[in-house]
Order: C-alpha cells, then structure tokens, then sequence
C-alpha cells in the first residue's frame, strides 16, 4: 500500500487554502432572490394572528410564506417528526421562525420583515426540565409523555443490580451539571433553492446528511424524491450542527416555488445560536460499585437532558447517555433511566461524540473517586478492569479489537506519570480519563438493516481518469481523501487520477450522512469492494493481454503486473482501453451493509455498532490560584483507530476534539436567563483561543480491525470525550478540589479555592500510598 496508512494532506486544501472552494453562501443564480425568516420573540405562544399586508406591498417582494402554507412536520427521525418550516398556530421557542420573506435584495427583504405584525397570546414558558418532566400545564408538543413535556424516557437494567450495591465494599456518587453548548462552526448555515421551470427542485445546503435533506423537501413539499435533488458543497464545518434537515432549508425551497426563482438563505450568526441542535444541558447522577479488590460490580446512570423545543436526534441522545456507558470497562450489572424534556429553548441536537460527553465525564472522575477511596493509582484501577478484546458487553455490544490498555501505557510511558502523579507541586498536576465510542451505528434511521448503509459507484472512461461517485458528505474531516486513498490504492493508481464526486443526488448514490463516525468505517468499505471489483475487470484485460491468470496480476504504479515475474506487465491505461472494448466506460459499485448485533429488548439496537474505538489521555495542568484560571499544558492522547488510513488526518481529529472538548470544559455555555438565550454571538459565547490550546501529543496505537476498511476505525469523534475528565482529574491533583458543574470558568474555580482556605487550607490531594503511613 502506497497510499492507505501514509500522511497525504488533503484533496481539497488546494481549493480551501487559495480561498476558491465553493461554499453554499458563494453559489449564485440567475435572478436570485434573498431570503429572510421573520422570528418570534416570544419563547412560548399561540399565534392569535399574522399580517403580511404592509410588508407584501414592499417593493422587491416577490414572496410572502407562512406556517400554515406547509404545515407537514418533519425531523431526522421518522419516529419523531414535530418541527415544521414555520411556526405553525404556536411558536415554542424564541428565533422560532414565523414569516419568510423573498426580495429582490437582502435590504428590501429585511424592510419588509419590519413591517410583519403577530399577535401572540403568551403560554407558559418552561426553562427547567425538571419541571417540565412533571406535570404541567400546557404541554409543549402534543406529543410528549402524558400530562409532562416528557419527550422520551428510557429505562434499562442488566445484571443484578441492586445486590451489586448491597454488596459492594465501596461505591461513589457523581451528580454532574452540565451546560448547554454548540458547534460554534466556522460556516454559518446557508441554503440557495431553485424550482426549476421544468417543475424540478434543487437544494444547495451546507448539509452532512444530504439524504435526509432530500427525504423531507419531498415530504414537506410534496414533490416526487426523482423530482428533487440536493447538492453539498464545501461545508466549512458541522460537528453534528448540519446533522438535521433544517427549517431554513425548507423555507428556501417553498419560497422559490412561490416566487419561481432561485432563493438564496444565509443565516446570521444570532440565527445560527436559536438553530442550535448543540449538546444538551444535561443533569446526571452516577453511582459506581466496586469490591474490596477495585473489580467494578456495577454501574447506574441517571440522566435528566434538556431537549429544548424539537426533538432532532433526541431519542437517540437519550440512549446514548446511557448504553454508551458500559465501555470500556466490564460492567457486569448496569442500570439506565434517561428523560429527555421538551423546553421552550432552541432544540438540542447532536454534537461531536453525541450523547456520551457528559455521561464518560461523570463516569471517568466517578472511577478516580473510587481510585482514592482504594488507595490505589488511577491508571492502575482503570487497567483491572478494561473490557478484553473480542467480547460482548452485558447489553449487547460486540467488542472486536481493543487497544484501550495500550493506549494507557502509552500515555503513561509518554507523560511519564509514574514521577508526577501527586508529586507536582501545589497548582500543578496530571489526570487521566478513557473512552471509546461507535464506528457508525449499525442500524439505518430509515431504513431495515439489509439496505446497504453506504454504496459507491466508480467509473473509468477512455483518459483513465477515475471518478468516485458517493453519497458521504465531506464536512471537512477529510472522507474525500480516504475516498481517494483508498480508491487509488487497490487500483495501483495515482491519488491525481482520482475525481470523488460527492455529494450529488442526482448522480451519487445513497449514505446516510456524516454523522455516529460512520463514514470511515461504513464508507471506505463500501469503497475499497467498488475499486476490487474495478480490478478485477483490469485483470481481466491484463489476462486478455499476456494469457497469463487474471488472479495473479498486482496493481502498483499505474500497470498490472505479476510479481514473480515483473516483465509480464501490462500499463494501466492499456487495461482500461483493453476493458472498455465492446463495453464503453467501466463502471463497479461496492456496498457496505453492516452485520445485525444486538439483542431483542427495546432500545437493543442503539450504541450497537460493527466497531468501536478506544482511548486513553493523561492531561497536566498548572492552575492559577489567585485567579482560579486553569492552564492546560500538556495532553498526551493514546487512540486506538484501527489502523489509520491517514495518520495526519486522524490527528488533525485527535487535536480538533481536545480544542471542543475544553471549549466545553473551561468555558463555553449556551448561557439562559429562564428561557431567554443571553449571549447568541461569538463574541459572548466564548470559544476557546489558539493561546489556550495544551500541546498534543498524538499516539496512534491499535491493531487492524477485522472487518474494517484496511483495518481502520472511526476517529472523529472517539478522541472527544476522554479530554474533559482527564483534565478534571488533572485539576483535583492540582489543588484538591474537585468540579462536577461544567464549565469550569475562572469565578467558579477560584470561588471554590477561597471557600477551601477558609475551611483550613489549600493543599494537594495525598499518594495512594500514603495513606497506609
């Protein structure tokens, strides 16, 4: 391989980097209108009424839209359609959108937004989601729980439970808080639309799950799927926040219907933050049993998640913050209640490592707790009980490969944290974490298991040149380039011979999107079977050429040849026209249709997965004790991926998730005053700075997977969630203390160090071992 496990910068950077990638914001069309969404201000209300009069006699208007003119619901998932493109006979957030406008220009559009009049008859508002899981007294969807605002409930258990908390020699308790954050991407949202006059439908979005966009256009719209057809262009980044089919994307499309023109919608950065669909304001307790030995006996999580006012991807998340709890440790009894509770707030959605952040936050300083109560090292508890290799966990995960106590020895070994673990001196100090998390879920949204979750077409004409036509959206973690490598590879190619088409409707066939790590795993499958089934009709050719057996030809440096003897060769160019002869161009697909897993209880399927990746991170931390400001310094990240199929873009994933994952640790928060959001901008909603970035050092360790692409596993979004507790415990070892209310912003930690010196002094936690001196 020449390609495939080799540091090869991306395909697109040429474009990205001289400023000449087309986004959506960028693609214009003749006599395109702009469009505007009128929004509520009101966070919960009933619309009494709406006057368009004044703003439809704007000069420049061309189309006035509201709710009831496409009232169809829609979501990601078909279980739970309850958002609309515009409000319809009530709003239920504030930004909920009310009016669409379409104008000649952006200005004459916003003139005639101004001139809208709503009379709203306000409700109740709902902010807390303990409140709204009881009863209450306007519900916020008709299809929530009962009398509460309930949108789901989970209840799991396995193992015997109660007696492994009866019988435990030691058990902690975690009672986690968590803010609401969002994706913060570089890109705000944009849509352009054009209804054709020939009555078909294209959607260019900043999408990562172009098919499901595709699915509710003609849903809500009521056009035919063949009549429609999106386009993705270069996406400036999604983190999950382009995970959704999306309101505006919608409003784009029905008012190009209405005007017949093309509309174009770039959303401003305040809308960007009532959109939303980020990590969900989450309450969570956590309880771990263990015996006198440090063996885990058992584990219970209990989840309450602030859904906001859609629920997206919701009963997902409320799976996830549970099942995505029982790795990687063997966990031999397990207890889950997970509510997710309709608010009137902009809806949560999935984010980077969606639904596990919060819940491995509690686990992971959960198992340092538990560490100190035994008095033994973290690291060294942590490595008593890991899950082996090739096992299935008590619900019915199957474990393929697992590198997880290779990557703690060498983080270990790489921040020497034998010499520093509460050896530093008072403000200084180390932590670990672990993790893992899903190669794609094995279980289609839309469709049964036996459709294919990714398939991919090549085709090859006359000039050798080699088109990848796929469905899998590149949002800039680099699924073009593994596309490419891995095309190039099996065919012996050049990477420049390689075109990767994606993502077209039209043209491309489907993936279900980028989002659950599926891509890598899912699509590079479904890639390399279309290129070897590409070459074998090049071997073929070969044999046809020379008469010698097709099977033993080798594809390396654009020619077929056979190993034993390198003379019997046969140029790649001369295969393809040798192939084509009475066929024209050639054309393979390959497919990747993920095993069933699972067993057969409600909820079985969510958090299967064909793989999993693990993780392991030791951090160290300077804190600052007179301002209560924590300094990351150092963050040694172990990963077990597979094999990597592009070492500089797994650690381009590895150092993107550590810059997330202590945004939302040491700052960032969707920051409410009851249900009003107070800080919609980037220059409140603090992300953190290139400054506050720790140096990352970056250690690819694992073995092939099995039944991965050339043996790779899932790495976008895996190497997220170990970061937050290691730092964490990083900060306990420094000073003492620790925090289970995220974020963990300067006024908090020092409000904490000065209440801890007036109860008698700031001082390092003690060694394990002394506390038998």
């Amino acid at each position: 391989m020449t390609k495939v496990g080799n540091r090869i910068p991306l395909v697109d950077a040429p474009l990205k980097v001289a400023g000449t990638a087309t986004y959506a914001g960028d693609i214009a069309r003749s006599g395109m209108l702009a469009g505007k969404i009128v929004r509520s201000p009101e966070a919960h209300a009933r619309i009494l009424s709406i006057d368009v009069w004044e703003a439809a006699s704007e000069p420049g208007v061309a189309a006035i839209l509201t709710g009831d003119r496409y009232p169809v619901p829609f979501g990601v998932l078909p279980i739970t359609h309850d958002e609309t493109m515009l409000a319809v006979r009530k709003v239920r957030y504030r930004g909920e959108g009310v009016v669409a406008i379409a104008a000649t220009s952006i200005e004459a559009a916003e003139r005639a937004a101004r001139k809208v009049r709503v009379e709203y008859e306000r409700l109740p508002e709902y902010d807390d989601p303990e409140v709204s899981a009881g009863p209450v007294t306007e519900k916020i969807h008709e299809r929530a729980v009962g009398n509460t605002n309930l949108q789901k409930e989970v209840q799991q258990s396995f193992g015997p439970v109660d007696e492994a908390f009866r019988d435990a020699a030691h058990i902690v308790t975690v009672r986690g808080r968590f803010a609401g954050v969002t994706h913060a991407a570089l890109e705000p949202h944009a849509v352009v639309a054009d209804f054709a006059s020939d009555g078909r439908l294209t959607v260019w979005s900043s999408t990562q799950v172009p098919h499901y966009l595709h699915l509710a256009l003609s849903e809500v719209l009521g056009i035919p799927e063949h009549r429609v057809r999106v386009v993705k262009p270069t996406v400036g980044g999604g983190f999950g926040g382009k995970g959704d089919p999306f309101p505006h994307e919608l409003v784009a499309a029905a008012l190009s219907i209405e005007a017949q023109r093309p509309v174009r919608i770039v959303l401003g950065r305040e809308e960007v933050f009532y959109l939303n669909h980020g990590r969900h304001p989450t309450r969570n307790t956590v309880r771990i049993a263990a015996d006198a030995e440090g063996q885990l006996r058992g584990l219970d999580v209990d989840a309450l998640i602030d859904g906001g006012a859609a629920s997206s991807f919701g009963t997902v998340t409320t799976y996830y913050n549970g099942v995505l709890s029982v790795g990687p440790y063997h966990i031999p009894a397990f207890r889950y209640r997970g509510r997710r509770a309709y608010t009137n707030k902009p809806p949560s959605g999935a984010m980077r490592a969606h639904g596990s952040v919060n819940t491995r936050y509690s686990i992971e300083v959960g198992m340092d707790m538990l560490a100190e109560e035994l008095h033994v090292d973290p690291t060294e508890l942590r490595l008593r009980n890991f899950l082996p290799p090739d096992t299935t966990t008590l619900n019915g995960f199957r474990i393929t490969s697992n590198s997880v106590a290779r990557c703690l020895g060498a983080a270990r070994a790489r921040s020497e944290w034998t010499s520093k673990f509460r050896a530093l001196p008072l403000g200084e100090g180390i932590g670990v974490a672990c993790g893992f998390f899903i190669s794609g879920s094995n279980s289609p949204i839309h469709f049964t298991p036996k459709f294919p979750q990714s398939t991919v077409h090549l085709k090859i004409d006359v000039d050798g040149g080699v088109t990848v036509h796929s469905g899998a959206a590149d949002i800039g973690q680099g699924s073009d380039t593994v596309l490419a490598q891995i095309v190039a590879d099996v065919l012996g190619v050049g990477i420049d011979r390689v075109r990767v088409a994606a993502v077209d409707t039209d043209t491309a066939p489907v993936d279900l999107g980028s989002y659950s790590s599926r891509v890598t795993f899912m699509m590079g499958n479904a890639a390399r079977r279309a290129a070897e089934a590409m070459l074998a009709q090049l071997r073929n050719a070969a044999a046809q050429i020379t008469g010698q057996p097709a099977e033993k030809f080798v594809a390396a440096e654009d020619r077929l040849s056979l190993p034993d003897h390198p003379e019997v060769a046969v140029a790649y160019l001369d295969a393809v026209h040798a192939a084509m002869e009475h066929t024209g161009a050639l054309q393979s697909s390959g497919s990747y249709e993920s095993p069933r897993i699972g067993g057969d209880f409600k909820g079985a399927r969510a958090g299967t997965s064909p793989s999993y990746s693990f993780a392991a991170y030791v951090a160290q931390v300077k804190v600052d004790t007179d301002l209560g400001r924590i300094r990351v310094k150092n963050v040694w990240a172990a990963f077990d991926c597979g094999r990597p199929i592009n070492p500089l873009l797994v650690e381009g994933q590895i150092e993107g998730s550590i810059h997330m994952g202590l945004g939302q640790l040491l700052g960032e928060e969707m920051h409410y005053r009851g249900t009003r959001l107070m800080n919609p901008s980037l220059l409140e909603y603090r992300t953190i700075s290139p400054e506050d970035m720790p140096e990352v050092e970056c250690l690819l360790v694992g073995d092939a997977d099995p039944e991965g692409p050339f043996g790779a596993k899932e790495a976008g979004e895996g190497p997220l969630p170990p970061v937050l507790p290691a730092v964490a415990n990083a900060v306990y070892d420094a000073i003492g203390i620790r925090f289970l209310d995220l974020p963990l912003t300067p006024d908090k930690v020092w409000r904490a160090i000065e209440a801890r010196r007036k109860e008698g002094g700031l001082v390092k936690p003690p060694r394990p071992e002394d506390h038998d001196r």
